[in-house]
């Protein structure tokens, strides 16, 4: 795709591939396997500055514009989604809410090592019975004397079992009208408070590599200034962090996207049938254009949003756009390279399987398919679905 980069961007791109080449790509059919990845990775990710990109030099990132940050993740998600998803989460999710909304004590306390990749957040909002309606999330945060006790639990939290602090979305509102959005709040909480319970979670379909696992909550008792901005506005953060991490996740797909196109044209090219490249057939040519055309699509969707995001202007449904159609291309050119790969797709000593398994969760977190379809609707026409 022709469009103008700075020098800045392209030699962003450049280190970031080098790095991903040499440090990511070669493990991560092992890290699969393993379900787990070698943690001495996320430091490493933090020396290269992928945890620091949007984030002030004044506590410790390295600024820059929201198109770097996606070229950034889209080098990620062309690896190992895996990876990606460490970033995603703590710097975009958890990183940009504590800058969009902590105090100058929290930001002191947690951005700069979120930013080196030396501390790592996860951020705490889906429940065992609340995914798509976190309105109506059920973790609870009681007033006391000194601060406040939480009980409760949460489910596939990416990065909680390597997380240094979580974001804990909970419920504080007990009066009228407060059993719904309006009640929850946020808070801070190290992962070593006593009464925090972590419980991995293991047999994923993809991102088998990434941390995941369910959280349980039990008397933790944290400070007044784990508080995170206002009491009563934990929704509205968490709302305006899935905005911005749907930009994330759109960029990782475009990652997923380029990487089964990369993979299918060598490999089209290389394999030869009958006596000529695969690639000369043309129902092999059409399935290879179509995941091409899919990833200029699903690319330019996400620099809008991320270009929106960077002018301070609305662009949450932007952002709804190009998480649905980048993660569903994603599934889709997954789905198209192991046909192309033929019976060789279908096992890990190719990478076509794995992508295919790794988009496959993209149309289901940060909002399914089907939420941002709502949501696309509901800035249509004016009238909520929902």
């Amino acid at each position: 795709m022709d469009m103008r980069l700075t020098e800045e961007q392209l030699e962003f791109k450049k280190i970031a591939r080098d790095f991903l080449e040499a440090e990511v790509v070669p493990h991560r059919q092992d890290w699969d396997r393993a379900e787990a990845l070698d943690p001495v990775i996320v430091p490493k990710m933090g020396e290269v500055g992928f945890f620091g990109l949007t984030l002030p030099e004044e506590h410790g990132g390295l600024g820059g514009d929201w198109i770097t940050y996606c070229i950034g993740l889209e080098e990620l998600g062309r690896a190992d989604s895996s990876v990606r998803g460490i970033v995603s989460v703590s710097a975009g999710l958890v990183g940009k809410t504590i800058l969009a909304h902590g105090s100058q004590e929290q930001r002191r306390e947690w951005l700069p090592g979120i930013a080196a990749g030396t501390q790592v957040g996860c951020f705490a909002l889906t429940e065992p019975d609340n995914g798509s309606d976190p309105a109506h999330l059920n973790t609870r945060a009681r007033r006391e004397r000194d601060g406040w006790s939480i009980n409760g639990s949460k489910i596939f939290i990416t990065n909680a079992t390597i997380a240094d602090v979580a974001l804990v979305f909970a419920r504080t509102g007990t009066g009228e009208g407060q059993d719904g959005a309006r009640g929850i709040s946020a808070f801070l909480v190290p992962t070593d408070t006593p009464g925090f319970e972590r419980h991995p979670l293991h047999g994923k379909l993809g991102l088998r590599g990434q941390a995941t696992a369910e959280l349980s909550f039990n008397d933790l008792r944290v400070p007044a200034d784990a508080l995170l901005g206002q009491e009563g506005k934990g929704f509205r953060y968490a709302m305006e962090a899935l905005d911005k991490g749907r930009i994330s996740v759109a960029a990782g797909c475009v990652g997923i996207i380029q990487a089964c196109l990369d993979a299918t044209v060598e490999y089209a090219t290389s394999r030869r049938q009958f006596g000529k490249p695969i690639a000369s057939n043309q129902l092999v040519q059409d399935m290879i254009a179509e995941i091409s055309v899919d990833a200029d699509a699903a690319r330019l969707l996400t620099w809008r949003a991320a270009d929106l995001a960077e002018r301070g202007a609305p662009f949450g449904t932007a952002a709804s756009k190009a998480k649905l159609f980048a993660s569903e291309a994603a599934v889709k050119a997954a789905n198209l390279a192991v046909q192309v790969f033929g019976g060789y797709g279908y096992v890990d000593e190719y990478p076509v399987q794995k992508f295919m398994r790794d988009a496959r969760v993209m149309t289901l977190y940060e909002g399914t398919s089907q939420i941002q379809k709502l949501l696309i609707g509901r800035a249509e026409t004016g009238i909520s679905a929902f």
